[in-house]
């Protein structure tokens, strides 16, 4: 196989207006560079594309293509031949090891998010016949009960966005990037089986690929019918409520059926736990079960909102507005004088920030972007890292405390009826509440009650925060705008707790598998993802020994 690379500018790159890659434009461009007669090329496929923005520069798009030609000599030939052209022989690409399964009891796996699902996916091909418990509801009454809860202020607690089909991630960004470094590319597997459920192709290339919530919905479903064709089970709005151990081993898992109230115990031998990081009664009923968890550093912020216009100019400078350019994001991070750092996260461009509350009395913010990300508003979590430090007590749930204090006083300041606590950038700055707000109009759905979130946040958040955004401003030209909008609290982009696992992905209760982001080894979908494939590979090794 070749991998060419090529680079052109913006507007003669092969980008469609929808941003997907020109397959015929590329394929003719190569031919002619490549001098290649008709009919040599068997496949053509783009690898990677990212965009080069550097400041004083040109703005090009970057391509890398693999080509499979007829002749593989002739490959070879070219790859010599030519400087950016390199001959790969063989490529290194993630195989799942195992086609069977040889256990003897269906394996459980609690939580439907990107790691229970890929973890469920592995097992149903090994024809392990996998059981799912989800305390939520399918991504169709799912979406029913978000749309009721936007629109209505009615909350339940079991189907919203951090509960349900596809776990937190179904209504956000849909971002696919990922920091896991992953030499076997479980990551390019994990996004194949993305697109072979329905996922857009232009995410197995892009530099940063996104789904987005709409698409996103639609690929989780496709995930769930190729599990259940394949022999698993998903039983919906059913809730994990006791983990039956006995000598140190799992034996049982009781679940409870939301819809006919009623309680049942299913025998196994293991329960992968990807329950999410907002299932806080899983972790009680762990730690009762003497279950060991530790605490760890979490992150409590707010959500800046700010024209995505505005930083398209910013980003893209002179370029901007272009049809060739996709609306521009940002990742920063700030050292402030505290010694600690604000940084952003799960930044949605031309999205909005959305209501994310999972608990009755509690305001709990999150951001969202469709596939087309054509919002008005850019919307990005600026966050603060919370450590032992900074909690009341030493006890375990000392962080979970935290997160409920700020939501419950949140839900108070708002004025009672799941409206979040919002103030624009200048009078938080200036530390006195806003009244009104400007030409930026906060986006989350159910209402903002205009404030001072100095009352709300902790003082060394908000004067993280205050520091931090102005020093923001050096690194991104606009950031600290006077009529940009803090809407709070950002409290639930990470797990406080870690449920304690060893090298083999075990708890030490044998057959206890804890995974993905709420057990505290993941930060997003791809790392979640990944994490539930890793975590079925140690499973079926075990039981084919």
């Amino acid at each position: 196989m070749l991998r060419f690379s090529l680079s052109l500018p913006i507007e003669s790159a092969f980008v469609k207006a929808d941003m997907t890659a020109d397959i015929d434009g590329l394929s003719k461009y190569i031919k002619k560079a490549l001098e290649l007669k008709e009919g040599e090329i068997q496949s053509l496929s783009p690898f990677k594309r990212s965009l080069d923005a550097r400041k004083g520069r040109p703005f090009l798009y970057v391509w890398t293509v693999d080509i499979t030609l007829s002749d593989k000599a002739r490959e070879k030939h070219l790859a010599d031949k030519h400087p950016n052209t390199q001959f790969i022989d063989k490529e290194d690409i993630f195989v799942f090891p195992f086609s069977t399964c040889a256990s003897k009891q269906r394996p459980v796996i609690v939580g439907f998010g990107p790691s229970g699902i890929f973890c469920a996916l592995m097992l149903a091909r090994a024809g392990a016949n996998p059981i799912v418990l989800e305390r939520g509801g399918t991504v169709e009454e799912r979406t029913r009960a978000v749309e009721s809860f936007f629109t209505a202020g009615i909350l339940d607690e079991n189907n919203n966005i951090q509960f349900g089909e596809g776990g937190a991630g179904t209504f956000s960004d849909g971002k696919l990037n990922t920091l896991v470094k992953d030499k076997t590319f479980r990551g390019y597997y994990v996004l194949k089986e993305l697109v072979k459920a329905g996922a857009p192709d232009e995410i197995l290339y892009l530099n940063k690929p996104h789904i987005g919530t709409d698409r996103l919905r639609e690929v989780v479903v496709g995930l769930r019918r190729e599990i259940i064709s394949l022999g698993g089970e998903v039983l919906f709005n059913t809730r994990l409520t006791d983990v039956i151990i006995e000598n140190g081993v799992v034996t049982g898992a009781v679940c409870e059926d939301k819809t006919k109230g009623t309680k049942r115990e299913i025998k196994t031998d293991t329960l992968f736990l990807a329950a999410g990081h907002s299932a806080i009664d899983v972790f009680a009923m762990l730690d009762s079960r003497k279950v060991p968890l530790e605490r760890k550093p979490f992150s409590v912020g707010v959500r800046i909102e700010h024209l995505q216009s505005e930083i398209d100019k910013t980003q893209y400078r002179g370029y901007a507005g272009s049809p060739y350019l996709p609306a521009a994001d940002y990742k920063i991070v700030c050292h402030t004088k505290n010694g600690r750092a604000l940084y952003s996260f799960c930044m949605c461009p031309g999205g909005i920030v959305v209501a994310a509350s999972s608990e009755n009395g509690g305001v709990v913010t999150n951001g969202m972007s469709y596939h087309a990300r054509d919002g008005i508003n850019a919307n990005s979590a600026l966050l603060v890292t919370v450590g032992p430090q900074d909690l009341p007590d030493n006890s375990l749930f000392a962080g979970v405390g935290l997160q409920r204090t700020i939501e419950k006083k949140a839900f108070l300041l708002g004025g009672g009826s799941y409206k979040a606590p919002c103030q624009c950038v200048g009078d938080f700055l200036e530390r006195k509440p806003s009244t009104s707000f400007g030409i930026i109009k906060p986006s989350y759905p159910l209402g903002v009650t205009p404030c001072d979130l100095n009352k709300l946040l902790p003082s060394f958040i908000t004067d993280t925060l205050r520091d931090g955004i102005m020093g923001l401003e050096k690194l991104l030209k606009g950031f600290s705008a006077p009529e940009a909008v803090l809407t709070a609290p950002e409290s639930r982009s990470t797990s406080p707790l870690r449920i304690i696992r060893g090298e083999d992905m075990q708890s030490v209760i044998k057959g206890l598998y804890p995974i993905g982001e709420g057990a505290g080894y993941a930060g997003g979908i791809m790392s979640a993802s990944i994490d539930g494939v890793k975590a079925a590979e140690c499973y079926l090794s075990s039981k084919n020994k």
